[in-house]
């Protein structure tokens, strides 16, 4: 497989440390971490990371690692890797499965740590016209990493801001191994969660007319809930509710005091997930007055919508045609549904996330185990190709005042 363009960058065709990644990763997925304290895969990522002339800082409030790369003059580029795992008990039967029950790498941040430390070998064996900021991320999955890392200063960590910041995501099912896509604008969605308990008074089952019985008015809640983001959003603007918990009752004759319910709310621009969150508490208010009844109903905020920047997106695109080949890139016709917190990035610097497939060979992308299932594989060719297109990204980046300069450039 072609890992590097000469084309691009005028040096030779070389694969960056496969083994060596290839390893890393295994380590990784062995021993997977949730959430925002991962002292196991720091220390990996450390270890990795040793030897290479960057100047490297360690989060507080998380097990972040921020590794700066300083060249010339020239501006800087953040590159972004997220490093933890998933409550998921893996079914596959490899011999680098999880050692910890319950936790899996089920969505390919262990590929995505070792794609960065990959950019990171390449990186520092090069004269740079600018510095490069890697950004080792764990809490990806709903704890917030990024607003935290934000917090903490990751964007001040060459001394001056970045103007440019890409991620990569792999991708087990939907794409073919190997091929990259993104969109200007909206890529993924924003993401809120909806916690409703609706309260009544419970009585026997007999005799519901001396209750107030919380159970139908929370299916009529759920089944309105879906006719409200029908009628109430523009098709090309779109908000999902999906009802992933129900929860009501004790016994088959016994009319409960509470039901409750648990959603998750889905939306594709600022404007319709501020309109998507405040009317869906004002239709479930309404809905329990008219049964007699009192609800609470919450939303708690997720991740913003990710919204790549439209010059960095098409310079993100035709860098992966120059450095991993022709027919290896298509334009997203329409955003992912899932969300990310590489949004909180994108609301501050500039830049784009992509998807990359990592089907494994034999596998239909479109039946494929997609990714957070507990049998999901990649195809570890990816990180190779991962490590190259980041980076050629930081490279061009670097070496043009915008990315509409630097993607007319002539290879």
């Amino acid at each position: 497989m072609k890992y590097w363009s000469e084309s691009a960058f005028g040096t030779p065709d070389f694969s960056p440390y496969p083994d060596e990644l290839i390893a890393l990763r295994r380590d990784l997925h062995a021993e997977p971490e949730i959430g925002l304290a991962l002292p196991r895969t720091q220390e990996k990522v450390l270890a990795a990371l040793e030897g290479l002339p960057l100047r490297i800082t360690t989060g507080r409030a998380l097990s972040s690692v921020v590794a700066v790369l300083e060249g010339g003059p020239g501006p800087v580029v953040l590159l972004r890797a997220d490093m933890d795992a998933l409550p998921v008990t893996e079914t596959a039967e490899i011999p680098f499965a999880s050692r910890f029950h319950g936790i899996m790498h089920a969505c390919g941040h262990d590929l995505h740590t070792a794609m960065l430390v990959g950019a990171a070998r390449l990186l520092s064996a090069r004269d740079l016209p600018g510095t490069v900021v890697f950004m080792f991320q764990p809490g990806e999955e709903q704890d917030h990493g990024a607003r935290l890392m934000l917090a903490e200063g990751v964007l001040d960590a060459a001394g001056r801001r970045p103007v440019a910041a890409y991620a990569l995501h792999v991708f087990g099912s939907l794409l073919p191994a190997g091929r990259v896509t993104t969109r200007g604008g909206p890529m993924l969605a924003a993401s809120d969660s909806l916690s409703v308990t609706v309260r009544g008074r419970g009585g026997h089952g007999s005799m519901p007319h001396h209750a107030l019985d919380p159970v139908p008015a929370a299916c009529e809640m759920v089944t309105a809930l879906q006719t409200f983001v029908t009628r109430s959003f523009d098709v090309f603007d779109p908000v999902v509710v999906t009802v992933g918990r129900f929860n009501a009752g004790t016994a088959v004759n016994v009319i409960p005091a509470e039901a409750r319910f648990e959603a998750t709310i889905r939306s594709f621009s600022p404007r319709a997930r501020a309109r998507a969150t405040a009317g869906v508490v004002h239709l479930l208010e309404n809905i329990a007055a008219a049964h007699h009844l009192t609800v609470d109903a919450r939303i708690a905020p997720g991740y913003p919508v990710t919204e790549n920047d439209p010059a960095e997106a098409a310079l993100l695109g035709e860098t992966v045609e120059r450095t991993l080949g022709d027919g290896r890139f298509e334009t997203l016709a329409r955003p992912y549904p899932g969300s990310e917190d590489f949004s909180y990035v994108l609301g501050d610097v500039p830049g784009a996330l992509a998807a990359i497939g990592g089907c494994p060979p034999g596998r239909d992308p479109l039946t494929a185990p997609a990714n957070h299932s507990a049998d999901v594989a990649y195809d570890e060719d990816v990180i190779a190709d991962g490590a190259a297109l980041y980076t050629a990204l930081a490279l061009r980046r670097m070496s043009a005042r915008s990315p509409a300069a630097s993607a007319a450039r002539p290879g």
